[in-house]
């Protein structure tokens, strides 16, 4: 056991603190009081804490004077603390008391396996992700279950609140969506957000967060991506359309002019350098999605988005029908966003129902198994082109005439631009409404309309009808 900790080591970090105060802040933003193996040295090391948010001096009186008041002083070990010998250079005595609290809370962890496995026999699955989930919070310190102290939890909201301040007039408070109008009416993805994206076939479902993740990466940000339907060199196509403004089609039989193969290469070069990661395996359960991006975010924490394409096509345990299964990936989606504090924007289908309707316009009551979906997500966004069906209906009418021996002349024209609509139909801190965009089609890409549209914002309150405003948006400069 001895090897587990160091009380000399502990003291002489402690003691340095008291004959040289102006040491406690470096020491501060590396240790914290469950590093420390001696209980005593915890409600020292606590006391400090609490004497510098009270800008109160680190020394023996006043540190008597607190720990008297936490009802934690001990004479001896306090004669112990003060006889130590101080040190200079903290740096390796802080890395060895580090190690050995990481090592003492892999002992524990130790034992929790060996109860939850054989005393609680929890299914296997349950073990790996407790086990994962241990890990991931050793290899960040932060080991504590403790509930978060109203001091603790106003200083960090002092901060957020003095971070936007800094931010001016920005109404960019979370990660950047790509697209100034939704960021207008978002405010950005929040740390933690779960986000859903929702369409039928055709809409540009993957096109939209694709786009996305682009301006994530030309930020040198890090994206995570989860395709499950498609393998990466497609998705790295779409990206290359998207960004060098060949068309997408034109890239895939290699029909290029001298100088888009120069655009081309300066884009291969530019994105082979950015942080994006895919998995392309086209299997995914909410194990394998927590096990993959707690070990990418540990090794890469640059990273700022995960996306999922698509939801539906997750795996789940199976042992309670699929409506279960659903509702056990959404909320576990949710549970490591918070954890490892990004956004995780997942594709989900829509229901057939949608079609049936003359307004087609996608609802929350469209999205598969939406119970646990809807209430699990901070934000729920719906893709719609009307140009989608439009063409779809023209082609039903000019099939029908064809078979009725008629002559038919479509009124229906394609364009390389269309309007396009992201609905907000849920945001948990902000209102609903609809953002316009155009899509790009040869490009697969989606751009913010010019000049800024507006905003039509839905409130509802009791049995009062749905209410509608239009708000003219002055355009954010990013």
């Amino acid at each position: 056991m001895e090897n587990m900790y160091n009380l000399n080591i502990e003291r002489a970090v402690l003691s340095s603190v008291i004959f040289d105060p102006e040491t406690y802040e470096e020491i501060a933003s590396k240790l914290k009081p469950h590093d420390f193996y001696l209980p005593f040295h915890q409600h020292v090391f606590s006391a400090m804490e609490e004497l510098s948010v009270e800008e109160k001096p680190l020394d023996d009186e006043f540190l008597r004077t607190k720990l008297n008041t936490m009802g934690k002083f001990d004479e001896v070990a306090m004669l112990d603390l003060l006889s130590a010998n101080p040190i200079t250079n903290t740096a390796a005595y802080m890395k060895e008391i580090k190690a050995k609290s990481s090592k003492r809370a892999l002992a524990t962890l130790a034992t929790e396996i060996k109860k939850v496995t054989l005393e609680d026999d929890l299914p296997a699955e349950e073990v790996m992700n407790l086990v994962e989930k241990k890990l991931y919070e050793i290899t960040q310190n932060s080991t504590s279950d403790d509930f978060r102290e109203s001091q603790e939890i106003t200083q960090a909201m002092m901060s957020e609140i003095e971070r936007l301040k800094a931010l001016g007039n920005s109404k960019l408070i979370g990660t950047d969506t790509g697209f100034k109008n939704l960021n207008d009416k978002t405010s950005g993805f929040g740390k933690g957000d779960l986000v859903i994206i929702a369409a039928r076939p055709a809409m540009g479902k993957t096109a939209l967060v694709l786009n996305m993740a682009l301006k994530a990466l030309e930020r040198n940000e890090g994206v995570a991506f989860f395709s499950l339907e498609m393998p990466a060199e497609q998705l790295m196509l779409r990206l290359l359309s998207a960004k060098t403004s060949i068309p997408l089609q034109a890239l895939r039989v290699g029909d290029l002019r001298d100088e888009q193969w120069s655009q081309l290469s300066a884009a291969t070069q530019d994105l082979g350098g950015k942080k994006l990661f895919v998995d392309d395996g086209g299997y995914a359960t909410i194990h394998h999605v927590r096990s993959k991006l707690r070990k990418l975010k540990t090794q890469h924490p640059e990273i700022s988005v995960a996306i999922i394409d698509y939801l539906q096509l997750m795996s789940g345990e199976g042992r309670e029908g699929r409506q279960q299964e659903v509702s056990e990936i959404s909320r576990g989606l949710k549970q490591l966003a918070r954890e490892l504090q990004i956004p995780i924007v997942a594709l989900s289908q829509l229901n057939r129902g949608v079609e049936s309707r003359d307004n087609k316009r996608p609802m929350l009551s469209d999205l598969r198994e939406s119970g646990a979906i809807e209430q699990d997500a901070d934000i729920i966004l719906f893709v719609y082109r009307d140009d989608v069906y439009r063409e779809a209906m023209e082609k039903e009418k000019e099939m029908k005439a064809k078979a009725e021996g008629k002559e038919y002349t479509s009124e229906f024209r394609k364009k390389s631009e269309e309007d396009a609509e992201i609905i907000i139909g849920k945001q948990r801190n902000g209102p609903t409404g609809t953002v316009e965009l155009i899509f790009q089609k040869n490009f697969t890409r989606f751009v913010d309309k010019t000049p800024a549209a507006a905003f039509e914002v839905e409130y509802e309150d009791g049995d009062i009808p749905m209410q509608e405003a239009n708000i003219n948006i002055d355009m954010p400069t990013l």
